[in-house]
């Protein structure tokens, strides 16, 4: 019994290290959505452009989209925005959802930097955010034709983000 006590010291390291091994070989910025697969969660929310037109959860099928998750407090969606005014430009349909902002900052955001969104979601208490699993501002989500969530992007979407995770998910999307 007394060898095994001596030997428990190194057998706890190994373990350790076997831990440790694994952790460093996983992605950081990987942050895994319970939500992929599944539909996007019910909801029903006014736009930031027009107070009286409400946006519900069905209104995002049709077609593949990205759900943007943005705010005018967000340091990183001002680096992000330019990119997705150039996509919005190419072609691909973005839906904003305003997270947790002040409305009249938003409206004041997208007539000056320019608006890359078909419409801007108001989530003003973060309700739809907690529901969609938001870590925080930018977020981008790729919706297929059926409203069902099939990839969560969480940080700036850049032009080496869009080429290599986003834009072949949505390309096989749209081919079928």
């Amino acid at each position: 019994m007394s060898r095994l006590t001596l030997f428990a010291p190194l057998i706890i390291f190994l373990v350790l290290a076997a831990f440790f091994w694994r952790g460093l070989s996983l992605d950081p910025t990987a942050m895994p959505s319970a939500l992929i697969d599944k539909p996007m969660p019910a909801f029903s929310l006014p736009t930031v452009g027009d107070a009286d037109r409400v946006i519900v959860g069905e209104d995002l099928k049709g077609e593949v989209t990205l759900l943007n998750v943005w705010a005018t407090w967000c340091i990183s969606c001002r680096v992000e925005h330019p990119y997705l005014v150039k996509l919005a430009n190419q072609g691909i349909k973005i839906v904003g959802v305003n997270y947790k902002d002040d409305v009249p900052a938003a409206q004041k955001w997208l007539k000056e930097f320019s608006n890359p969104y078909v419409y801007s979601i108001v989530d003003a208490d973060g309700r739809l955010g907690i529901d969609l699993g938001v870590f925080g501002a930018p977020e981008t989500y790729v919706l297929d034709q059926q409203g069902v969530i099939r990839y969560k992007h969480v940080g700036v979407v850049d032009d080496k983000v869009w080429s290599e995770r986003i834009k072949p998910i949505v390309d096989a999307l749209k081919e079928g």
